[in-house]
Parts: C-alpha cells; sequence; structure tokens
C-alpha cells in the first residue's frame, strides 16, 4: 500500500501560501511536492517591496506601475474557450466530473476568466452545478493550474463535502480525503 503524505499549510491562510500535493489531484504517488507561494518559497524570508523615489510626487510607484501593466484592462483570450470538454466518469469513490481546459485556459490571467471557465463548465456539464463543486474548480483554476499546468484533467467530485473555498483549498482541492 503506498504511504500518503499528510502535508499541513504554513502561513496562515491559503493566500499567503499554498502546498499543494499532487496526490489528490491525480499525480503520481511518487510525484515530489511542490509549494507555492505568493511570497516566494514558504521557508524564505521575504524583505517587503520598497517603492522606487520619483522625481515627479505624482507619478505612481513601481510597485503601482507594474500591477496596472501586469492586469490588461480587457481579456486578451476573450474570444477563445477556455475549456475543451468535460467527462463524467464512474470511480471507486462515485461519480466524478474531468475538466479538460484549452491552452488558453491553463494560461488566462484575466480576473474574470475563471468566471468564465466556471459558465463552460455549466454549458457543458449542467448538472456540475451542485454544492462543492464552484469551490473544487477555482481551487483547481487559482492553484493546481499553477502548480501542475499541463495536467490533462481536473477533477471535480459532487460526492465531497461543500465545506467552503477555503476549507476547499486547504484540503489541496480535494475536501473529505484524496482520491484513490
Amino acid at each position: 500500500m503506498p504511504m500518503r503524505r499528510r502535508w499541513k499549510l504554513a502561513g496562515g491562510p491559503p493566500v499567503l501560501a499554498l502546498a499543494l500535493v499532487l496526490t489528490g489531484c491525480g499525480a503520481a504517488e511518487d510525484s515530489p511536492p511542490v509549494v507555492v507561494s505568493s511570497l516566494g518559497p514558504i521557508s524564505a524570508t521575504v524583505a517587503p517591496v520598497q517603492p522606487v523615489p520619483t522625481a515627479n510626487a505624482s507619478a505612481p510607484t513601481t510597485a503601482t506601475a507594474i500591477s496596472s501593466a501586469a492586469t490588461p484592462a480587457v481579456d486578451p483570450m476573450a474570444d477563445q474557450a477556455l475549456i475543451d470538454h468535460t467527462e463524467w466518469t464512474d470511480e471507486i469513490d462515485g461519480r466524478r466530473l474531468k475538466v479538460f481546459p484549452t491552452r488558453a485556459g491553463r494560461i488566462d490571467l484575466f480576473p474574470t476568466a475563471g468566471d468564465r471557465a466556471w459558465g463552460e463548465v455549466l454549458a457543458l456539464a449542467p448538472d456540475a452545478d451542485s454544492p462543492g463543486m464552484f469551490d473544487q474548480f477555482r481551487c483547481h483554476w487559482e492553484w493546481a493550474r499553477a502548480v501542475a499546468p499541463d495536467k490533462a484533467s481536473w477533477n471535480l467530485e459532487p460526492w465531497r463535502p461543500a465545506v467552503g473555498y477555503d476549507a476547499t483549498v486547504s484540503a489541496l482541492c480535494n475536501p473529505g480525503g484524496p482520491e484513490r
């Protein structure tokens, strides 16, 4: 029987740091754990960002200029599908919806792209609109695709408990236990 890995998130809320082990997301049991953090490696000490002084006091700081430039005003992939197809399967745990993102769905970072992608999932699989499924999808959209951008599908299970988004992230997108 393979050894199960247990990881506890460090650093408080999942927004600050997330240790995402892809065992629960369908990766091989011998895959190394991957740590994702908006602050860099979890064990690293990160100094606060200091604004760069400018000659013009009304000019934006470097951090403001970068964040403004990084978020386009219009979704550059608005005319592209984000979800290629979905497939319902019956597994030992129960029913599972496999969501297959397109290339655009793997890289689109526009703030509303996740909502548009969920709308595409519901158009392809209307019975996916059940408690907890959106939180599982959002967890995969925001975290799993960053850690495993080439993962063939994201698995969503309607039998998992609806525990809210933060608890779903804390459970590595799989509340109620890992996949078998």
